[in-house]
Order: structure tokens, then sequence, then C-alpha cells
């Protein structure tokens, strides 16, 4: 009994820090032409305007998705709040929120964690608010525009690749986490380092999709996408990437 106690108390001190910590994001909307797209955003700490930062684009999974501008910070906003990580990687983060009913990407979902993307001319509506709302912010605030980055989970994962592919002159990084993409797209970025991570054992998202991914992208010429499989590992293939100790040092050595 004395250890479940423990056990509890630790568990819920841990979700008041957690809680803390996302507190230091501000809830914010970005409107554009009527539309709606709530985001939370994190400045550096003593944010001067007279020096430029590194933007990160975070785009979370389908669970996550909702009004509450709340539920996207579930995973990976932690990461950026860390202490030691607001320190040694200063940057503007952003986590957009992606409306219940809509997507980052349309996609037709098969049994097996397979399906099909469905790619437009225009990027989903959500997605395309979220790239608006990094031009925006690259205007309006000291962002170092050689160091734009995005990363994703899940549908975001599918989401980041949709983005470099439409944007590829944009972002100087990228990271998809079990996510997919139509490969003939690929060619499109085979110079912008890439980093993906997936689980071997997801059944939401198959492998697959990352596996073909680094494959189709090594068969363009890319000397610059890596790829992370954990063993054993389902679909929260996010939480060991996170805790890699050369995640953030990875993203932020990226530059333009």
């Amino acid at each position: 009994m004395k250890k479940l106690f423990i056990t509890l108390v630790s568990l819920l001190m841990v979700c008041l820090i957690v809680q803390s910590q996302n507190e230091l994001f501000q809830k914010k909307e970005f409107i554009y032409k009527g539309d709606t797209l709530r985001y939370r955003v994190f400045f550096p700490d003593n944010y001067d305007k007279n020096k430029t930062y590194p933007l990160v684009l975070f785009l979370h999974g389908s669970g996550e998705r909702g009004n509450d501008n709340e539920k996207q910070l579930t995973w990976g906003a932690s990461l950026f709040t860390d202490k030691l990580n607001r320190q040694n990687y200063p940057a503007i983060v952003l986590f957009p929120q992606c409306p219940a009913d809509q997507g980052w990407v349309n996609i037709k979902e098969y049994s097996n964690a397979k399906f099909e993307i469905i790619d437009a001319k225009e990027p989903a509506k959500p997605l395309g608010l979220a790239k608006k709302l990094v031009d925006f912010y690259t205007r309006h605030e000291s962002v170092d525009s050689k160091r734009i980055y995005v990363l994703g989970i899940s549908l975001g994962g599918m989401g980041t690749f949709d983005l470099i592919c439409r944007y590829p002159k944009t972002f100087a990084a990228a990271i998809p986490i079990c996510g997919a993409v139509n490969l003939e797209r690929l060619k499109k970025v085979k110079k912008l380092p890439i980093r993906i991570y997936n689980g071997d054992s997801d059944t939401s998202v198959s492998p697959e999709y990352s596996r073909n991914a680094y494959i189709e992208l090594k068969a363009a010429g890319s000397q610059v996408v890596e790829r992370v499989e954990y063993p054993g590992v389902g679909h929260n293939s996010w939480t060991p990437a996170f805790a890699e100790p050369d995640f953030l040092k990875w993203l932020f050595s990226q530059k333009k």
C-alpha cells in the first residue's frame, strides 16, 4: 500500500509539473480569410527582438484533434519547456490544433494499418493554415528564416511529409514520426535533412510507410536522410524518439 501511495504521489507530481510547463505556451488564435486555427506558442526565455531564433512547428496526432486548444500539447510540449532544453535550444515553438472533424492530410483508411493518402493541389485546410501561421511568425517575430523546422507524430507525421513536399524551400529540417507519404513526391526533398522514426510493431500506421520513405529518399540520392526503427515498439514511437539524447541537438544543428 505504501509503494502504491508513493507511486500515485509521484505520478501526480509529474502531471503537475507537465501542466505547469504547458502553461508556458500562450493560447492564441490565427484567423486567415475567415478561417480560424487555434494554436499555442512558446517564446524563448528573455525573448529579445534584436536577436533571431529558430522556429519549430509541431503537428500533433489524430487523438489530439479538437477545439480546446490544449490537447495538442499532450505529446512533445514538455520537450521544449524543459529547463535545460530552454537554455540550450532557445526557439519559438508553434503547436497548432487541428479541428476534430478534419486532418492535416486527407486519408482513406483501410484495415491492417493501411490507408491511402489523398493528395490534392492545395493542402488540407488545417495544414494550409499552419503554413500561413509559420509565414506570419516569420514576418512579424524574430525568426531565423534559415532555421525553420517541422516535426509531427502519426497524422502529424503525415502532415510533416506533406508540408515539406509542398514547401521544400521553407524548412531546414524535418522529423516525421510514424508518418506516411506518397513516395513519388519525395524527390522534391532529397536534399532536405530528414530523420524518420517508427516502431516495428506499429499496428496503427504500418512501419512499411517509414521504411519505404527512407528507401525512396536514398534511391533519389539523399545523403541527409536517417531512419531509426525501434524493435518491439508500437505506435507511440515518439516516446523513445523524444528520449534520444541527440533528438533536439540534431534538429537545431540543421541550417539552410
